[in-house]
């Protein structure tokens, strides 16, 4: 008798994306913020990040193909994406070794170990990002100031915005809110350009990529605390726009919290998960030993994930 009915393991609905067209639309959504770093920082940029980007690549391709033993999977774009990601959070002048060492943090640490994508519970970018602070402060906290040339020079170091805030520095020396949008202030190159981030971000909204609950909870809960503490003491405290336009912000909500892998599936679940790390950072702005703290509010809050899926669970079919 022919069977009826052929159960088979889920996804029942297709979409008709992929995990290759979705990490390449990424890289893409990426590009805009890509070229006017190039444009401030210059010949350093396309170096570091090729360098980034190869080695992603290159060891994922080794630990897959020599250490795994499986088909390597380097074509569906995501080793691109981490190698992209993790250039956007370092400085301009970082030497080349210590983008390798970046590289092999992310791959060989933070994602292969667990199975590769789709397994690793922390955004592997962010795992590298956080291990060179530590391991190497210095490098990582040299930021050349943004000059418009395309050829390598020796470029002239200065305090970020958050690194001037945090230090209790001469608030005049803040830039602008149009020089914070277009990007001509200092910090990790990827970050910069406000405008040039959100151009990706609607990009990535237009083709359903991510949603808007993280970004938009992880922003609004900086903004609305930050915003707090201006009010009760705006002489200490600057305004919150500041803290949105600067640093990473935009660069973690709407590249970095919205990972599939590592942020929560349901709607609510998103939108608490986007405060908890919004919550996060500007406790770590305000309070904590580093101005910034985007990278670390992600990562603490990739490791409640389980939970938050399981409290946001919908009741089961008839039940």
């Amino acid at each position: 008798m022919e069977k009826l009915l052929h159960v088979s393991g889920s996804p029942h609905v297709h979409s008709g994306e992929s995990v290759k067209k979705i990490m390449w639309s990424v890289v893409a959504s990426l590009m805009p913020a890509f070229f006017v770093s190039v444009y401030y920082f210059g010949l350093p940029v396309i170096v570091l990040t090729l360098v980034s980007v190869g080695c992603c690549v290159l060891f994922e391709y080794l630990i897959q193909r020599f250490m795994m033993h499986t088909k390597p999977t380097v074509s569906d774009g995501s080793a691109v994406v981490t190698g992209l990601l993790l250039a956007f959070n370092v400085p301009s002048n970082l030497p080349i070794w210590i983008m390798v060492v970046g590289a092999l943090v992310a791959i060989g640490i933070a994602k292969m170990p667990f199975g590769g994508l789709g397994h690793n519970p922390f955004n592997p970018a962010l795992v590298a990002r956080v291990t060179l602070l530590i391991a190497f402060p210095v490098q990582m906290t040299s930021w050349p100031a943004p000059t418009p040339v395309l050829l390598m020079s020796d470029a002239i170091t200065g305090p970020t915005t958050l690194g001037i805030i945090s230090e209790g520095g001469d608030l005049s020396q803040i830039p602008g809110y149009a020089d914070l949008l277009i990007g001509r202030m200092g910090g990790s190159f990827g970050e910069v350009s406000a405008i040039a981030l959100l151009i990706g971000a609607c990009f990535l909204l237009w083709k359903r990529i991510i949603t808007w609950h993280i970004p938009v909870s992880f922003i609004a809960t900086v903004f609305v605390v930050a915003g707090i503490f201006h009010l009760v003491n705006p002489a200490v405290y600057v305004n919150p726009l500041i803290h949105v336009l600067a640093g990473g912000l935009i660069l973690g909500a709407c590249f970095m919290a919205t990972d599939m892998v590592t942020s929560p599936t349901l709607p609510w679940g998103m939108v608490v998960f986007g405060c908890g790390c919004g919550l996060l950072t500007i406790i770590i702005r305000l309070f904590g030993a580093y101005p910034e703290g985007v990278s670390f509010s992600i990562l603490l809050m990739n490791a409640v994930v389980p939970l938050i899926n399981k409290g946001f669970k919908p009741k089961q079919f008839a039940k």
